[in-house]
């Protein structure tokens, strides 16, 4: 079985520090996950391309689902990624790929993945993004990135991924797929750092016109309201949506100013833990809101990371356009 990393097992494997388990958010989302993980395969700092956080918005029903952008994939690492057409049996595309060197990603069914056990492993289905090392189709193994970390799946598991007992008239197994080509050298840390710098401007440009967080706050109390009329799983997708993703994108900001000018950013840092904070006390309190059926309390519980919100996009405004050395 052939592998993009041939020297990864998933039953040795360490995840990245961004990943450790004294974080406040030790897993953010699938995608932002598995780049972290493969970026650290590839003795790459994975921290340098999370200056796209600056640009998280709140979307009416969810804080947006954040993503490294594509181009930034490309500009930092010379790594591009682009769309894999599925118009055969996605094993064998998979396959195809992986001979050639390059990592698939592709949206599959956390129904099937065993490192989802106790929360939708042969629970519940949903679609979720994996980026595949090894695949073996005669044998039914695969080795996968997922969240934080890296892992191993076989026989039944590799059947219900992929389809292969559907029936005959049932519609064709056509999932999102991506795949990540790597160059034969990548920029060394120094201009890495270098175009980090000029990213985090340019996102910062792109921030939201208003805060964000005090948007979500004026909804917050009914929209939890609304949460607790619908059955208790619900309340696990309303957080991961809303806190989590808002608490994990500003924790990787934290992390990716520390890494970019630790001394330059102190302030802004601090700022941005405060709101991956509020974020995480928050959830706790969403969870006894729904819970006692009392909403009140949420009015002003998300108070101190709007504020935060303000005083870091203020410090940056001061910081971004330094010179890199000043910082």
């Amino acid at each position: 079985m052939t592998a993009v990393f041939p020297a990864l097992d998933p039953a040795g494997y360490k995840p990245h520090a961004l990943h450790a388990a004294e974080r406040m958010w030790p897993e953010t989302n699938c995608y932002a996950d598995l780049w972290i993980e493969v970026l650290s395969a590839r003795n790459l700092p994975p921290e340098a391309m999370l200056g796209f956080t600056l640009t998280q918005d709140f979307e009416g029903d969810q804080f947006t689902f954040f993503k490294v952008p594509l181009e930034d994939l490309e500009a930092l690492y010379s790594i591009r990624v682009t769309e894999l057409a599925i118009f055969d049996r996605p094993e064998r595309h998979v396959v195809e790929q992986i001979g050639r060197g390059r990592l698939t990603l592709m949206e599959l069914d956390s129904y099937y993945l065993p490192d989802t056990r106790g929360i939708t492993y042969r629970q519940e289905h949903g679609k979720t993004t994996v980026a595949i090392n090894r695949l073996d189709p005669q044998d039914r193994k695969l080795d996968y990135f997922h969240n934080g970390g890296f892992f191993h799946l076989s026989g039944e598991d590799f059947d219900g991924l992929f389809q292969r007992n559907a029936a005959p008239d049932a519609l064709p197994f056509l999932p999102y797929t991506e795949f990540a080509k790597f160059p034969e050298a990548h920029p060394g840390v120094k201009e890495i750092r270098e175009t980090a710098w000029k990213l985090l401007r340019r996102h910062y440009a792109r921030r939201p016109g208003e805060n964000p967080i005090r948007t979500f706050a004026d909804v917050f109390p009914a929209q939890v309201e609304s949460v607790a009329e619908r059955d208790f799983g619900f309340f696990h997708k309303y957080a991961f949506n809303t806190l989590r993703q808002v608490g994990a994108n500003f924790e990787l900001l934290a992390s990716h100013l520390a890494w970019l000018s630790g001394k330059g950013f102190a302030q802004a840092e601090k700022q941005a833990l405060k709101i991956s904070e509020v974020a995480k006390s928050a959830q706790f309190q969403l969870a006894r809101a729904v819970t006692r059926r009392k909403f009140e309390p949420l009015m002003t519980a998300l108070d101190p990371a709007a504020e935060a919100w303000d005083v870091l996009m203020a410090d940056l405004a001061l910081t971004v356009t330094e010179n890199r050395e000043a910082a």
